[in-house]
C-alpha cells in the first residue's frame, strides 16, 4: 500500500445531521494511522516535517482552530434551511417539497466535488483550495441571503455544495500536515468539535433568530464569522505545496470489490432514509405535531444534543459490535422514525421520540467510519472519498425524495418512505458478511 498524505480524504464524513465526534474520533484515528503507517506514512511524514518547519507550535495550533471554525460554518450553512424550510418556502412561494430540494442540489454538487478535488486540485497550494473554498461559501451565504427567487436560492447551494464537497474530501489530509503525526488524532478530535457544536446549537438557534429576523437575516448573520475565519485562516495556514495527483479512476475501481459495492449501497440506503425525515422535520413538527416555533427550537436542540450519546455509545460498543451496530441502527431508527407518526399531537411523546433518533441517527456515521478502516484498510484515501460521495448523494437523494411525497401524498408518506429505506439498509447489511473483507 502506498499513502500519500495530500490526497487523502476525510475518513469521517460529515452527514450534517449528527455526525458528532468527540473522544470516539481520536480511538478510530489511531486505528486509521496504524493501517496507514506501516507501508506508506514516510512521503506523507516528510510533507508534514515540511509543513511544520516554517511554524512553531502555536501558530500550527491556530490553523487547527482555523478550520475547526470552517467546520462549524460549513454545518451551520449546509442544514439551515431544515429549520427555515418553512418561511424559505413561504417567502420564496415555493412549496415545502420544492424548498427541501435546496439541500438535494448541494448534495449534488459535493459528490462531484468530492471526486474531483484532489485531480482538479492536485498541483495548487493546498493552502490557496482552502481559503478558496472559504471564500466561494461567502459567496454563497451572501447569494442565499439575497435570493429573489427559487432559481437563485439553488444556484447558491449549488455553490455551497462545492465548498462541502471539496473541504470534507480534503481535510483529514491537511491537518495530517499541519502538525506531528503523534497529535494527529488530538488536531482531528478538536476540528470535528466543531462539527459537534453546530449540529447541536446550528438548527435550534436557526429557528429561534428567524423568528425575529428573518431567515435572511439568519444567513446574514453567518457571513461576518465566515470572513473571520477567512482572515484567520490567509494568516494561519501555512504553505501546503501540492503531491502526486489522485486518479478518479482508483475511487470508482474499488467498486468491483464485493464489500464495497455493498457497504455504499448499504450507506446509501441508510443515509437517504435519514435525510427523507430530517429534511422535513419542520414541516412534521408544524403540521403534525402542531408545536409553536419556540417549542420546535427546543425539540431541535434536544435532537443535537442527543447526538453527544449516540456518538459516545457507540464508540464504546465499536469495538466488538460494529457489523451489529451497523445492521441495527438503522432499523432502530426506522421503527423510531414511524414512532415519531404514533406520537402524533402528544409534545412530550414527540421529545422523547426524537431525543432517540437523534442519539440513533448520530451514531451511524462513526460506524462507517471505522468499517471504512477496516474495510478498505489498503486503500483509504480512495475509500474516504467514496464514502463522502456515497453519503453526499444519499442526501441529496434523500431529501428529494421525501420531498417528492410531501408534495403529491403527505408528510405521513415522507416519514414512511424514509423508514422504509432505513429498513431495507438494516435488511441488506444482514449480518455483515456481504460488507466483510475478503482474506
Amino acid at each position: 500500500m502506498s499513502f500519500t498524505c495530500d490526497d487523502t480524504v476525510g475518513i469521517i464524513t460529515d452527514t450534517g445531521f449528527a455526525a458528532v465526534l468527540t473522544g470516539t474520533y481520536e480511538n478510530a484515528a489511531h486505528v486509521v494511522l496504524d493501517e496507514l503507517m506501516p507501508d506508506g506514512y514516510q512521503d506523507a511524514e516528510s510533507a508534514s516535517k515540511t509543513t511544520q518547519a516554517a511554524f512553531t507550535g502555536w501558530q500550527l495550533w491556530s490553523a487547527v482552530g482555523s478550520m475547526t471554525l470552517c467546520v462549524a460554518m460549513l454545518i451551520a450553512s449546509e442544514f439551515m434551511p431544515v429549520s427555515l424550510l418553512t418561511p424559505i418556502a413561504e417567502d420564496l412561494r415555493a412549496t415545502s417539497g420544492m424548498a427541501g430540494q435546496a439541500i438535494s442540489i448541494s448534495g449534488l454538487f459535493a459528490v462531484v466535488t468530492s471526486l474531483f478535488i484532489a485531480t482538479i486540485a492536485g498541483r495548487i497550494d493546498r493552502r490557496h483550495v482552502l481559503m478558496g473554498l472559504t471564500g466561494l461559501m461567502l459567496s454563497s451565504l451572501i447569494l442565499i441571503a439575497e435570493a429573489s427567487n427559487f432559481a437563485m436560492l439553488m444556484f447558491a447551494r449549488a455553490l455551497l455544495g462545492v465548498t462541502i464537497g471539496g473541504f470534507w474530501a480534503l481535510a483529514t489530509a491537511t491537518i495530517m500536515r499541519l502538525v506531528p503525526e503523534e497529535s494527529v488524532p488530538k488536531a482531528l478530535g478538536v476540528m470535528y468539535t466543531g462539527n459537534a457544536l453546530a449540529t447541536t446549537f446550528a438548527a435550534p438557534i436557526g429557528s429561534y433568530l428567524g423568528a425575529i429576523i428573518g431567515w435572511r437575516g439568519v444567513f446574514w448573520a453567518l457571513t461576518p464569522i465566515v470572513v473571520v475565519n477567512l482572515i484567520w485562516q490567509w494568516i494561519s495556514l501555512p504553505a501546503m505545496p501540492p503531491q502526486a495527483a489522485q486518479p478518479v479512476a482508483k475511487v470508482f475501481g474499488l467498486l468491483k470489490r464485493r464489500n464495497v459495492a455493498f457497504a455504499m449501497l448499504g450507506v446509501m440506503l441508510t443515509f437517504a432514509g435519514a435525510f427523507a425525515t430530517f429534511t422535513y422535520l419542520r414541516p412534521f413538527l408544524e403540521t403534525y405535531a402542531l408545536v409553536s416555533v419556540p417549542q420546535l427550537s427546543m425539540l431541535l436542540l434536544g435532537l443535537g444534543g442527543a447526538g453527544f450519546a449516540g456518538t459516545y455509545g457507540a464508540g464504546m460498543l465499536l469495538g466488538r459490535h460494529m457489523y451489529s451496530l451497523l445492521r441495527w441502527l438503522p432499523m432502530a431508527l426506522s421503527v423510531v422514525t414511524l414512532g415519531l407518526l404514533a406520537a402524533g399531537h402528544i409534545l412530550w411523546g414527540v421529545a422523547v421520540v426524537m431525543i432517540a433518533w437523534g442519539a440513533l441517527n448520530s451514531a451511524i456515521p462513526v460506524c462507517w467510519s471505522t468499517w471504512l478502516s477496516k474495510g478498505i484498510s489498503d486503500e483509504p484515501e480512495s475509500g474516504g472519498g467514496l464514502i463522502v460521495a456515497a453519503i453526499q448523494l444519499s442526501i441529496m437523494l434523500g431529501a428529494a425524495f421525501g420531498g417528492l411525497l410531501l408534495d403529491h401524498v403527505s408528510i405521513a408518506a415522507t416519514f414512511i418512505g424514509g423508514a422504509i429505506l432505513l429498513a431495507l439498509a438494516s435488511l441488506m447489511i444482514g449480518n455483515g458478511d456481504r460488507i466483510k473483507p475478503r482474506g
